[in-house]
């Protein structure tokens, strides 16, 4: 008889595969800049709304 045996270790479980790592946060930097160019892309958009009330004809 053996004075010990050896436990049987199953394979881990298949599992589905990882998911996509999350965005890493952005520097202070790449932020300021992000929030300028969010403001200019407003900005843009509001002076093209005003130009084309403008070119309206008045009735």
């Amino acid at each position: 008889m053996p004075a010990f045996t050896f436990e049987k270790i199953t394979p881990p479980a298949r599992r589905a595969p990882a998911a996509p790592q999350p965005e890493k946060p952005r520097g202070r930097i790449s932020q300021m800049i992000l929030r300028f160019a969010e403001r200019r892309a407003r900005r843009a958009l509001r002076g093209k709304r005003a130009m084309q009330r403008d070119e309206k004809p008045a009735e």
